[in-house]
């Protein structure tokens, strides 16, 4: 986005009068699930370190995170404003909200063993952000 250009409208009229936020694919909110992105993916490898011992703790620091972001990468809705719009597998909306959803949950599950603060603080983060993303969930949904 150009520097000076408008920004989205925050707040959409329907038809029947409710007022609905509009930030699903605000760049602000856009951000913010970049970081939240992040933070899953450390949050499973910590996770998933925390729940074994030895070497395989090692192993799946590693490949949890790693399986989570290539199955979050891959398959997505194509059009979808919040990711590229590119879909190298295809999937129904429907299908990329519950990737997103069972992806985040399990990071909120797994860095529970490591540290309960840690589990509030995403859990209460992705909750913020799907709040915010009502538009983009409406939108999954129908596509």
């Amino acid at each position: 986005m150009p520097i000076g250009a408008e920004l989205p409208p925050v707040v959409r009229c329907l038809p029947a009068g409710k007022l609905v936020p509009v930030f699903g694919f605000h760049p602000a909110n856009l951000a913010f699930r970049f970081v939240l992105e992040i933070a899953t993916l450390i949050a499973l490898g910590v996770g998933a370190y925390s729940v074994t011992s030895g070497p395989l703790a090692w192993v799946l620091a590693i490949a949890v995170p790693l399986v989570a972001a290539i199955v979050w990468g891959r398959f997505n809705v194509p059009g979808d404003e919040s990711r590229s719009g590119e879909a190298p597998v295809a999937v129904r909306g429907s299908t990329r909200l519950l990737i997103e959803i069972t992806t985040f949950a399990t990071a909120v599950v797994l860095v529970s063993f490591a540290s309960l603060v840690a589990a509030g603080v995403l859990g209460a983060a992705v909750a913020i952000h799907y709040l915010l993303s009502l538009d983009r969930i409406r939108w999954l949904r129908t596509h």
